[in-house]
């Protein structure tokens, strides 16, 4: 009997191992892979990713996506010949060199505009018995706006911001009223008179079109280096400079909307609070126009046009105030940018 369970025994664990082994016979065997199996690629034959392929990679900001330089440099001549011309008048050849330039600066909310207007010209008549060679135009203006953004982060177009200004005015070289006795009487020179005007107050912009500046809190330094000249300037003769404090104003305007078409125009104006030949709210006026269209490329029409009143620069014809007027109409060479 017991010999009969012991081989019952042996024949079922014989046939459980069988039928094991039959259920895994369709299986694949897995082998195990080795790290030395594995394919190795040499770093030459990976490409870096350039932005190119990836729109969503950022860029480094360079400084040129923070600074913006324009402006317009040009040559204008002229020449008349009169010959027996009854309404009179004096043949003549003059040429006038001129630039307006402006360098703007904008990061986050840092806004800093710097501007230079000058020019110069000579004219030249054999009709005059003396000097003949005159100056024509002469000018500088300077000027510089730093600022700090005050307005929403939701405004893009309109924005204020708090502001400090330095503007300069100047000439380069002596100039001389010439009363026909043959003689000349100089009224000009290099720093007589030059203005220097320091400012802090607040600025508001409309794209790079439209620019207002008002400061309650302005120093004006008027300068004069010749002696002779002083007086007709507001300076004391003994004294190189006189400064007084008031407010001021300055608007500036750009329109470009039609092709080759360029309109520049500042407004400057400034009034004293306390000053003896001053009273406050005359105001010294400053404004400018430069109208320019450029054609073939390098050809331009331009017309300039100046209004001055200074409160304290007096004719010596009749020692009083007067309105001053410049227009300058001209066809040259010119260049924008």
């Amino acid at each position: 009997m017991k010999k009969l369970l012991i081989l019952l025994c042996i024949l079922s664990i014989t046939s459980f191992c069988f039928a094991q082994k039959k259920k895994n016979k369709g299986k694949e065997e897995v082998t195990p892979i080795n790290q030395s199996d594995l394919p190795v690629t040499s770093s030459e034959t990976i490409e870096p990713l350039s932005a190119g392929d990836n729109p969503d990679v950022l860029q480094t900001p360079k400084w040129k996506d923070f600074w913006k330089f324009s402006g317009t440099v040009g040559l204008k001549i002229s020449q008349t010949q009169l010959v027996n011309w009854a309404a009179g008048g004096n043949s003549n050849f003059a040429g006038i060199t001129y630039a307006n330039l402006t360098l703007n600066y904008k990061k986050n909310k840092i806004a800093w505009d710097t501007n230079l207007d000058t020019d110069f010209g000579v004219l030249y008549s054999s009709d005059f018995t003396e000097y003949q060679w005159r100056k024509a135009n002469d000018k500088i203006k300077f000027h510089t706006t730093f600022g700090y953004e005050i307005s929403p982060s939701t405004q893009v177009n309109n924005t204020w911001f708090v502001a400090v200004n330095g503007t300069f005015k100047s000439q380069y070289m002596s100039g001389y009223n010439y009363p026909g006795d043959g003689t000349k009487v100089k009224v000009s020179n290099w720093l007589s008179p030059s203005y220097t005007e320091l400012s802090a107050g607040v600025n508001w912009k409309w794209k790079d079109k439209l620019s207002l500046y008002y400061s309650p809190v302005a120093g004006l330094i008027t300068s004069c280096t010749d002696s002779i000249l002083r007086p007709a300037f507001g300076v004391l003769p003994d004294k190189t400079n006189s400064a007084s404090l008031g407010m001021t104003f300055r608007a500036g305007m750009m329109y470009d909307g039609v092709k080759n078409l360029k309109i520049l125009s500042t407004l400057q104006l400034y009034t004293p609070y306390t000053d003896k030949d001053q009273k406050f709210g005359n105001f010294n006026v400053d404004w400018d126009v430069i109208i320019t269209y450029q054609f073939l490329k390098v050809l331009s029409v331009s017309l300039t046009t100046n209004v001055k009143y200074y409160h304290k620069v007096l004719f010596p014809e009749t020692p009083h105030q007067r309105v001053q007027f410049q227009e300058i109409l001209g066809l040259g060479v010119a260049y924008s940018f």
